[in-house]
């Protein structure tokens, strides 16, 4: 009897444990259920907003030509470029040329063409090109905006990206990953910059880094409310989606918070060249003791119109961004600076060996080191002049450096760059 009476205890027992499992299991798979639901509903969101903003920057093309390197390049009606869904340039009306260029430049355009100068051109000319009244624009792909940390910050750098040579506190050197070798003016009011810059293709260790050498046309301070002009070559996987060396240009009014983006990736600046594509592929690239090739930079504020214009090369001007879009440099800049910079996301706890300039320290000099020569800036009287009291700022120069020099040929020059991680810069 007792037995009898143990053994439906012990069935009681096993068939509660049971329930209760079941029960268990039954609650664990509708939690993991429900979690698959919101994931896919999160995934479906995201796909939602990643085909929205395509439609947003890819505008419908007169002519498409596809660049030897995969990307496309979409001729679009120049009155319908991204540029126009701000909201303050609806009844804009495209200023076709600048009023002024700055004094000088044409002297300048003509010793540059008797020297022999080896040209550089984008990669997308060998299969055509874009005709009138059309600009050229690199189509945005679908795995460039799942590439980007979300969908709002796509072509958009990090905030506190930009070197502040005043600034000597290291654990802000280090918070924002980025590193530098800059020559620098600052303490008068300036109008513009010209430099004339070395192109390679620095290697780039992880995916989410990327190493560019640019100019930067800077107001305000370097809190919430800076103002910056940038453009320049970079090799940036991420935002790409390959290693090419390619034409860059950037803008914020607000230290790269919410304001302001790469190339054409948001509306502000107004392009009206037919040439030149922002975003696309440079060639040839410069070798190591061997061929040099260079690019010539300029921006300078139009002093009628009051924007700010882009010039590449000694015969494209790009177009430019309207000077409402900014704060302090709806006046003038402040300081101005030249030069290189990668981020290094430490990986493995250890500085990165992504490259800046050619991947080699300045001392090694021409053919091996990368350099800017001949760097100007625009006075209020519109004239370029070289640079006076130029400074030098690297946060690591064990990692990447810089050296200013001057003389005849090359007027203010500076070699630049670094490995990144070597025996000295672990």
């Amino acid at each position: 009897m007792a037995a009898a009476r143990a053994c439906l205890v012990a069935l009681a027992v096993a068939a509660a444990l049971f329930l209760e499992g079941t029960a268990a299991a039954a609650a664990a798979a509708e939690n993991a259920g429900a979690a698959s639901l919101k994931q896919r509903r999160r995934q479906l969101l995201r796909q939602r907003q990643v085909r929205s903003h395509l439609k947003r920057l890819n505008k419908a093309p007169l002519a498409t030509i596809e660049s030897p390197d995969g990307d496309f390049i979409d001729c679009v009606h120049i009155s319908n470029q991204p540029a126009f869904d701000h909201p303050f340039l609806k009844n804009h009306t495209i200023q076709m040329r600048p009023a002024y260029h700055p004094e000088g430049l044409y002297d300048e355009s003509k010793v540059a063409s008797q020297q022999q100068t080896q040209t550089i051109t984008q990669m997308w000319h060998q299969n055509g090109k874009c005709p009138k009244d059309t600009i050229p624009i690199r189509r945005t792909k679908k795995e460039d905006v799942l590439r980007a940390s979300s969908v709002r910050r796509y072509g958009k750098k990090r905030h506190r990206s930009t070197p502040n040579p005043m600034s000597v506190d290291p654990d802000m050197l280090n918070e924002s990953g980025h590193q530098h070798a800059i020559a620098y003016v600052e303490g008068d009011k300036y109008y513009g910059a010209k430099a004339t810059i070395n192109v390679w293709q620095p290697k780039i260790e992880q995916a989410n880094e990327f190493s560019l050498s640019q100019l930067w046309i800077l107001g305000g301070s370097f809190g919430q409310d800076l103002n910056s002009i940038e453009a320049g070559w970079q090799v940036s996987p991420d935002l790409y989606g390959d290693n090419n060396t390619r034409l860059f240009t950037y803008w914020t009014s607000d230290a790269y918070q919410a304001t302001g983006c790469y190339n054409l990736l948001c509306s502000g600046f107004i392009q009206i060249n037919n040439q030149i594509a922002m975003g696309a592929s440079i060639f040839p690239i410069s070798n190591y003791g061997g061929s040099q090739y260079d690019i010539n930079i300029l921006v300078w504020k139009d002093p009628k119109e009051g924007n700010w214009w882009l010039q590449f090369g000694n015969n494209y001007v790009l177009g430019y961004w309207p000077s409402f879009l900014f704060s302090y440099l709806a006046d003038s800049a402040s300081m101005i600076e030249w030069g290189g910079e990668v981020v290094n996301s430490e990986p493995d706890g250890s500085h990165t060996s992504t490259q800046m300039g050619s991947g080699h320290f300045p001392e090694e000099g021409f053919g091996k080191a990368s350099y800017f020569k001949n760097i100007q800036v625009v006075d209020s009287s519109n004239n370029l002049k070289a640079p006076k009291g130029v400074g030098a700022f690297t946060e690591q120069s064990n990692c990447y450096d810089v050296q200013n020099g001057n003389n005849g040929d090359w007027g203010t020059y500076f070699y630049y760059g670094g490995p990144g991680k070597n025996s000295n810069c672990p």
